[in-house]
């Protein structure tokens, strides 16, 4: 298959809603101070005893977790003004709606300089029921009687696909939007399929990025099911003793330009993606065991067609969830990819647990905050790391340190 050239695409914009950080620079201040931001789920949150829900061990019941921690988004007030949209029609929806909101205005106001007719969205999103699309299911099937002002918009039950068009309706984006989900890799699907449209001459600017706000007891009761929830309730990626991933909420989004552009139009350029790959590993040994060959595959692709090798990358933000086969996977797949070259690794998800559709974007945030900082920020519980790292050229950040390496760094999110 002959291989096209990767036109270099600038970040212009970057914004963030995530556990302890309402935006960058509070991101960046968690995690460069090497925060730990997963805590014990409130107690109004799921809205029932949680002791009628948490499993022992050795409880079967799949309708329970094993524990009720995470990270979670908190104190986060949404101001429905300044859309073009008028506010009553933005204030019933779900945290979900108002963080996608929220994150893609703030990054769309980064640039000076944005041709909203030649702009558009695609929004990465978990399509598990949300808060508010639970309460409505509530009302309508149990028929639960609620006084007028109290009922659930009933918007909140198109929890998928409504995000991503809301948010070009309310920001005047002339070009179409629309959501994906593709599981934890969906946030570099969402910014791959930004950049095409950007490549192909189709838009001038994109907002490209993901938000996790499904309804937390679904989550954890979900994951628990799958046998993937950490029974401990820590997220340690990289660890020997790592039972599981932490489940945790929020959204980052970015503003995309043609480099070519966003240096003719002064932008503050704070990254340069020169190349994404993408893959589906197909038929496996079940849903939580990943493919070496696939996560290979779109390592390789990601190369292929850009001005940058692995050899020149100094940094990996993996995705290590703190499962044990799937971070063992990652180090068999990035030896494969980087061979013996000297690579410094990390996963932010030691500070704020597993993102789930929005890991990939703020593993991106984390490394241009690193550029920006020229520093490399630590993760956490990591002590005693996996015997497959001892035998590698990878370094694991078990502290943070100043980055003088060239400034070359790759991102991986795989579902």
């Amino acid at each position: 298959m002959e291989s096209s050239y990767f036109e270099p695409i600038a970040i212009v914009g970057r914004s963030c809603i995530l556990p302890h950080a309402r935006n960058i620079q509070e991101f960046w201040n968690c995690v460069s101070s090497g925060e730990d931001c997963v805590q014990e789920v409130a107690e109004e949150r799921w809205r029932l005893d949680k002791e009628l829900v948490m499993r022992g061990s050795s409880d079967k019941d799949n309708d329970k977790t094993w524990s009720a921690r995470g990270g979670y988004v908190e104190h986060f007030s949404f101001d429905p003004n300044g859309f073009q949209l008028p506010p009553q029609e933005l204030q019933g929806l779900d945290p979900l709606f108002h963080w996608s909101l929220h994150c893609s205005k703030v990054a769309l106001q980064s640039s000076a300089k944005v041709n909203l007719s030649k702009t558009g969205v695609i929004l990465g999103n978990l399509s598990f029921p949300s808060a508010k699309m639970s309460r409505y299911a509530e009302e309508t099937w149990l028929q639960k009687i609620v006084a007028t002002d109290q009922k659930t918009d009933p918007r909140n039950r198109f929890m998928s696909g409504l995000p991503a068009l809301m948010i070009q309706k309310a920001l005047g984006l002339g070009l179409s939007g629309f959501a994906l989900d593709s599981a934890c890799a969906s946030s570099l699907y969402a910014i791959k399929y930004a950049c095409d449209r950007l490549q192909s001459k189709q838009a001038d600017a994109m907002l490209a990025g993901a938000v996790n706000c499904a309804d937390d007891l679904f989550i954890h009761v979900g994951f628990s099911a799958l046998q993937a929830l950490s029974k401990t309730g820590q997220s340690r990626p990289f660890h020997r003793d790592a039972d599981g991933l932490i489940p945790a909420e929020g959204a980052a989004m970015f503003l995309l330009k043609r480099l070519s552009d966003a240096e003719i139009d002064g932008d503050n350029v704070w990254g340069v993606i020169r190349g994404i790959g993408l893959c589906n590993d197909g038929r496996s040994r079940g849903l939580l065991v990943p493919s070496s060959n696939g996560q290979i595959r779109a390592m390789q692709r990601a190369y292929q067609n850009s001005d940058v090798q692995p050899q020149d990358i100094s940094y990996v933000e993996c995705h290590a969830t703190g499962t044990s086969v799937g971070d063992s996977t990652e180090v068999v797949s990035m030896k494969e990819v980087y061979g013996n070259n000297p690579v410094y690794i990390a996963s932010l998800k030691s500070n704020m647990g597993h993102l789930i559709t929005a890991a990939g974007a703020a593993g991106l945030l984390k490394v241009l905050g690193a550029f920006e900082h020229e520093y490399l920020p630590p993760t956490l519980h990591c002590d005693d790391e996996i015997d497959i790292l001892k035998d590698s050229t990878f370094h694991l950040l078990r502290k943070g340190r100043d980055w003088t390496e060239p400034k070359r760094a790759a991102v991986s999110a795989f579902g």
